[in-house]
């Protein structure tokens, strides 16, 4: 199992990073499209949408509670809300701590069944959507970072953040001539928010995956240390008590010499 593991975590650090690509390409085209006109993201404050990324399997220590508890500070500060979960685990979670859910998803076993969940996440969040475009969307999962093994974070993905749409239209364009948008911009920038809202949750997938295979694998390293260490103990009390009963035999046998020399002497 830490064969899978290990070999689980480098497929989906792999997947994230030939996402970055995409990402950029997807950025690049917005950035175009907004440079004429940044959305005005005016935010609505009393409903949100939350999309949470757990896991389906066991031995991942707080990883679900972690995003749960996360998830429950965040709509415990609005009136309405709608919760899509990834995961049956934190599904359950979510249900105990008294968050109703509007959809459950299995967690994808693969990099490929990943774009499988995303296109269904997509067809239910669309609706919701189009009925509060000023609801802001967000995605709670696991991250990594260096010198820790996972965080959970919470990223709003919907509306397009003011400060990321002026850092993104600033943003150098790599080549000499700016492109130009071809056709309907509206429609332009709806099909580049789709994609952008694609990529964000495949990432958030992929990374979650990632660092649950990482609780994983740790959790068995531990599992394995703990049993070195009761392996060391039982060694060092059979030898202890081996030990004592070679010196109680010598001991015996000793008394037994001195016994027959004094009758012997006697």
């Amino acid at each position: 199992m830490k064969v899978i593991a290990a070999s689980n975590i480098t497929r989906y650090a792999q997947a994230v990073r030939a996402m970055d690509v995409y990402d950029e390409t997807i950025r690049r085209g917005l950035a175009v499209v907004l440079r004429h006109d940044v959305l005005d993201a005016q935010v609505e404050t009393d409903r949100v949408g939350v999309v949470v990324v757990g896991s389906d399997q066991g031995l991942v220590g707080q990883f679900n509670d972690e995003v749960s508890a996360v998830a429950h500070q965040l709509v415990a500060s609005v009136t309405q809300y709608k919760v899509w979960a990834v995961g049956e685990r934190v599904a359950d979670r979510l249900l105990d701590s008294g968050i109703p859910l509007a959809a459950q998803f299995d967690v994808p076993t693969t990099t490929h069944a990943t774009t499988g969940l995303v296109a269904q996440l997509l067809s239910q969040i669309a609706p919701w959507l189009l009925a509060y475009p000023h609801a802001p969307l967000w995605v709670i999962h696991h991250k990594q970072r260096v010198g820790e093994a996972h965080v959970p974070i919470r990223l709003r993905l919907l509306p397009l953040d003011n400060v990321w749409q002026k850092t993104l239209v600033e943003t150098p364009w790599p080549g000499r001539r700016l492109p130009e948008v071809m056709g309907d911009r509206l429609l332009t920038l709806q099909a580049l928010v789709r994609e952008y809202l694609f990529v964000s949750l495949y990432r958030a997938s992929t990374e979650s995956m990632a660092c649950e295979n990482a609780s994983r694998l740790a959790a068995m390293q531990r599992a394995d240390k703990n049993i070195d260490e009761l392996l060391g103990e039982f060694k060092r009390d059979y030898y202890l008590a081996r030990q004592e009963n070679i010196d109680e035999e010598l001991f015996d046998v000793i008394a037994g010499f001195e016994t027959q020399s004094s009758e012997g002497n006697g």
